[in-house]
């Protein structure tokens, strides 16, 4: 019979996967190193057990103790296996800008995550830097792995990442494109590829709101380069042990929206569901394709799988809200975001006064008219208070039919909310659709704005 003793031994020998549509205005043979068959579906599991393994030899860690790792989620799987298959206690923390999805797997696999803000300088107590480095000093028989600075992180890519592209790739490899992090995997696999052959370039992937390219080709911190950033794996506000500058040959910055962008477009046109610094790397690759030749190997690492980011880049609403998705809004997805979908008229034969008291009530300012089921007219808000004050004697009276204006335009609920334009001014202030259930809704200036 042929079977693993456990399930850390199905770590490594991942599959080199060509890239063939997104890669289509690239010169030169682009192979994606697809980490995702991991069992953790992240590159992560290989340096997870390599710093157990390394802590356990040392000491550092004895039978019933506690790992304790500061996480973005991938290395916290990785260590999480570990613990499931040596009897670990796990203790992880995270920031707030990580998905969901990402903690509730981690608890999944028993560990407990502490969520802590991200924009915190790293040395701030609220860090999960600092969280991490204080529970560690409190809890009896702990190790925090602290993947940023231990060196066994890139010592393991070393060994068996750099070794596996190589023997891949039959020693062929021009470039290697690598989304940059805690700098484990970019560092332990170039130091190998460079020394079977000093030629091959290494680009790192990194993001805008990170340090490490213009301290790589200036060697200056810059804290001013610091700023808030969404892309999630990739970039760093410090400079971890492990990134090695000196056999990283490029760094490439990609903005969240390329990257979230790229990540989508090799779910859809290659099958290949992976994670946000996947889109990172891709978009480096695109940015500085002018540099490569038709003869040349690029592999181009991808760290993670995409059900991580189900919630994030995978959803739409999320990329809508953050101006990253260029699908332009309907009419239906602005009545899908209205918290109150009543269709709210009035009869041509009740009174001004019962008009303004329905405007009152739910807070609007237009009105349909409708005779029946029949749309007969509107009514603003504007009309009514003038006839108020202008007839305050004879307002009993007079019915709504007595100063409507027109019907409100209606329009097909697939209509592009880029020609809404035509139908709503200063003049009509909104316009009436029919749903598929044959429903009558009001999209009005105050949901267009809303939604824009």
């Amino acid at each position: 019979m042929h079977f693993k003793q456990n399930i850390l031994e199905t770590i490594g020998g991942t599959p080199l996967v060509k890239l063939n549509r997104v890669a289509a205005e690239i010169p030169a043979l682009v192979l994606g190193k697809v980490e995702t068959f991991n069992p953790g579906h992240s590159i992560k599991d290989r340096m997870a057990v390599r710093m157990i393994d390394d802590a356990e030899a040392r000491g550092d860690l004895k039978k019933g103790g506690t790992i304790i790792e500061c996480t973005s989620g991938n290395t916290g799987m990785g260590l999480a296996l570990v613990g499931c298959v040596r009897g670990y206690r796990c203790i992880f923390t995270t920031t707030d800008k990580q998905s969901k999805e990402k903690v509730d797997l981690l608890k999944a696999l028993g560990a407990e995550v502490i969520v802590c803000p991200t924009n915190v300088e790293s040395d701030d107590p609220r860090s999960y830097y600092s969280v991490a480095r204080r529970l560690s000093q409190e809890i009896p028989n702990s190790f925090w792995c602290n993947q940023y600075d231990n060196l066994s992180n890139r010592q393991a890519h070393y060994e068996s990442t750099g070794p596996e592209i190589w023997q891949q790739t039959e020693g062929k490899i021009t470039h290697l494109v690598v989304g940059v992090g805690t700098g484990g995997t970019v560092s332990g696999v170039a130091k190998y590829l460079k020394e079977q052959n000093p030629n091959i370039q290494v680009w790192g992937a990194d993001t805008y709101g990170s340090v490490f390219k213009k301290y790589h080709e200036t060697g200056v911190f810059d804290p001013k380069e610091i700023y808030p950033y969404i892309t999630e794996g990739i970039g760093e506000d410090i400079l971890p042990a492990n990134v090695d500058f000196s056999v990283i040959d490029k760094f490439e910055k990609v903005t969240d929206k390329d990257a979230a962008v790229w990540a989508r477009r090799l779910a859809r046109e290659e099958g290949l569901l992976l994670g946000y610094s996947a889109g990172s790397a891709m978009g480096a690759l695109s940015q500085l394709r002018g540099q490569l030749k038709k003869d040349d190997i690029v592999v181009v690492i991808f760290h993670d799988h995409g059900s991580r980011y189900v919630g994030k880049i995978y959803n739409d609403d999320w990329m809508r809200e953050r101006g990253f998705l260029d699908v332009e809004l309907k009419v239906r997805d602005l009545i899908a975001r209205k918290k109150d979908r009543r269709f709210i008229s009035v009869q041509a034969d009740e009174s001004v006064r019962q008009a303004f008291n329905l405007m009152k009530s739910y807070d609007i300012s237009q009105l349909p008219v409708q005779d029946g089921d029949k749309m007969v007219g509107s009514i603003t808000e504007t009309q009514v208070l003038h006839f108020l004050l202008e007839n305050p004697l004879q307002n009993s009276e007079k019915t709504v039919q007595d100063v409507m204006g027109k019907a409100f335009p209606v329009v097909k609920e697939d209509l592009p909310i880029s020609q809404l334009n035509r139908y709503i001014s200063k003049e009509i202030p909104a316009v009436v659709t029919t749903d598929r259930s044959g429903m009558l809704h009001i999209v009005t200036q105050y949901d267009l704005i809303q939604n824009l």
